[in-house]
């Protein structure tokens, strides 16, 4: 079954990740947009070479995608350039090589393992430059966003064990921070102004969604109804997508505006409803189930519109990453369980990209 994209990751979202792969498939509900012959045109599917497992975790604009593969016991970073060429690459003396986000300039962003198995995060540069960096104090280093300007943000295991944020600036300054009330911070997504918006755990254990301001400010949010708040992708316009469970544990996806409100939904037929990934016009794609509990995507259009997709062949499907053009890049496993990258070229009209 697909697995999330990032791992090493808190072990309350590796729980939550545990339930998704448990919970999602795909079904022919009126009310969603479908054709076969469309879709399955729509998509290249992908592995770099000698890959045994393709993990997909960010496109940029141009439709440059990031992520990792395993071969043998090893994990290594690729970038696949639009043309479907790979380049691939380890972090300095890495076993374990996990690229998480790509901007525009094709830099990266990730973490890595050397064999004590310590995780450090790195920037590499277009030009295949690497930049190492930990936060002062960092046991665990998670980078999981990078803006078009090289500011990047993530987590960090602190000596205290718990988890905090942290903002690396392009000059390469470190600042770390904790959401008010909150015992773990987990930043998903920085955006082109500095915005930084994610997930943070209060005393309780209860989840909540936050947004950090380019002054240092906070604010705190839940959809109406929510008892856990779960963060994945900010946009330049200041859009927050993720989920949300609600009373009897059934999770909701939102989409929160820039001035604080929320509009709250879910995929006809579904049993859960998991965005990932927010473009800048509001589309939002990712996961959702229904009653057969298996795994398919979802594309919500910016007019509340839906069509749902799998790549040819696959039994489970998990998109992560939607850029300006509509492209949705993702992961799909297939009847031997064996997973791999795809691509699927539309965009928010729902118009297939002719590129």
């Amino acid at each position: 079954m697909i697995t999330h994209p990032l791992i090493a990751q808190p072990t309350w979202l590796a729980q939550r990740e545990r339930v998704l792969t448990l919970c999602l498939l795909v079904l022919f509900t009126p009310g969603l947009s479908r054709s076969a012959g469309a879709q399955e045109d729509a998509f290249i599917t992908f592995d770099p070479p000698a890959s045994t497992s393709t993990q997909i975790n960010s496109i940029n604009p141009a439709g440059v995608i990031t992520g990792y593969y395993f071969e043998g016991n090893n994990s290594h970073g690729f970038l696949r350039s639009r043309d479907g060429t790979f380049t691939t690459f380890d972090g300095p003396g890495a076993a374990f090589t996990l690229p998480t986000s790509i901007n525009p300039t094709d830099a990266i962003t990730g973490s890595y393992f050397k064999a004590s198995l310590v995780q450090h995060g790195f920037l590499r540069s277009r030009e295949g430059i690497f930049t190492t960096f930990d936060p002062r104090g960092s046991t665990a280093t998670v980078p999981v966003s990078i803006n078009p300007k090289g500011a990047i943000t993530g987590y960090y295991n602190s000596a205290s064990g718990a988890e905090r944020g942290f903002l690396r600036s392009a000059d390469g300054a470190l600042t770390s921070f904790v959401a008010p009330g909150a015992t773990d911070t987990f930043p998903a997504s920085i955006n082109p102004g500095g915005t930084i918006a994610g997930t943070c755990r209060d005393a309780s254990g209860v989840t909540h969604g936050f947004v950090r301001y380019r002054n240092g400010s906070f604010a705190t949010f839940d959809p109406q109804g929510s008892i856990s708040t779960f963060v994945t992708s900010l946009n330049s316009a200041g859009a927050i997508t993720g989920s949300y469970a609600d009373a009897g544990n059934v999770t909701h996806g939102f989409e929160r505006y820039r001035d604080g409100t929320f509009t709250t939904f879910d995929v006809p037929g579904a049993i859960f409803t998991a965005p990932n990934s927010i473009d800048p016009a509001g589309a939002i794609t990712g996961v959702y189930a229904d009653p057969s509990f298996a795994q398919h995507g979802f594309l919500r259009y910016r007019d509340g519109r839906f069509s749902t997709f799998d790549p040819p062949g696959s039994i489970d499907t998990f998109p992560t990453s939607i850029n300006p053009a509509g492209a949705i890049a993702g992961n799909y496993a297939d009847a031997s369980f064996v997973e791999h990258g795809f691509l699927r070229r539309q965009d928010n009209n729902g118009d297939k990209d002719d590129q």
